[in-house]
């Protein structure tokens, strides 16, 4: 059955079901990732509702929005497979008012390790977020956790600003040699691809080791073998994605950015002490 499409406010509150209502926020070029959250959303509501959504605010200058992968009509059949219920789908127009001021600040944790790489990127996807909440007025919303410190922002944000949503965190999907599925993979070219590899194989060095100096060592030695264009390599927090001392006990993400060929790959895992 094709999902209900709706544009706008309007078209939302004409799709609401009276039941339980989970929101996957994308931005398109959906993959087995995507349906993975689909499915986990399935679970949790009575009604699954999935954004498609390429939103400019959060990319910065030089980066890649004009060429970003957009898949409508591919995406509008991954969410047929999936039973998804209603996808929404509004232009930049419907989003955003021409003479739009206000916003959400991502605040310090925006400014850190992805924030640093990409100044104001948090601030614009917290925006987005907050409205697709008010918009479709999910009771739950599903987020991959390959994107860790956007997850960890959204859950933030929801504390800190009373948002009534359930915030649920998804594994990472991977490719059988250990890729993390990325719609921006689909930029990767052939040798590329390889080299992209190098990502996964330092989270797994890092991952294998039993204490926070060996964690960041191990990796660092393996990303430093790649030959890659790294951004950064961090044993972060889960929750503020502050750097964890050598002492540390608990669960860290190990998070990773790097550059393969054109394309900025990101990967994390969890590593418990």
């Amino acid at each position: 059955m094709e999902p209900i499409v709706a544009h706008d406010r309007a078209d939302l509150d004409k799709a609401r079901s009276s039941g339980r209502v989970a929101l996957v926020p994308t931005m398109g070029a959906l993959h087995e990732g995507h349906r993975s959250l689909m499915r986990l959303a399935r679970t949790l509501a009575d009604q699954v509702v999935v954004s498609i959504f390429v939103n400019p605010l959060q990319f910065g200058p030089g980066e890649d929005f004009s060429r970003y992968p957009r898949t409508f009509g591919a995406d509008l059949g991954v969410c047929a497979q999936e039973g998804v219920d209603v996808v929404f789908a509004p232009s930049a127009d419907d989003m955003y008012r021409p003479d739009r001021q206000v916003g959400v600040s991502a605040g310090q944790m925006g400014t850190i390790v992805e924030g640093a790489v990409r100044p104001g990127h948090f601030d614009g996807m917290l925006t987005v977020v907050l409205k697709l909440f008010n918009l479709v007025r999910p009771d739950v919303a599903v987020f991959g956790q390959k994107d860790a410190q956007q997850l960890a922002l959204i859950r933030r944000m929801v504390a800190d600003l009373d948002v009534p949503v359930e915030i649920v965190g998804a594994p990472t999907v991977r490719e059988p040699d250990g890729l993390a599925l990325s719609s921006r993979n689909r930029y990767l070219a052939p040798d590329d691809r390889r080299a992209a590899l190098a990502l996964s194989r330092a989270l797994r060095a890092g991952a294998a080791e039993s204490a926070p100096a060996a964690v960041r060592a191990a990796a660092t030695a393996e990303l430093a073998a790649s030959g890659l264009a790294v951004d950064y390599l961090v044993l972060v927090d889960p929750a503020t994605f502050a750097e964890v001392p050598d002492s540390f006990a608990g669960q860290a993400v190990l998070a990773v950015a790097a550059r393969v060929g054109t394309t900025r790959l990101i990967d994390n895992v969890l590593v418990t002490f």
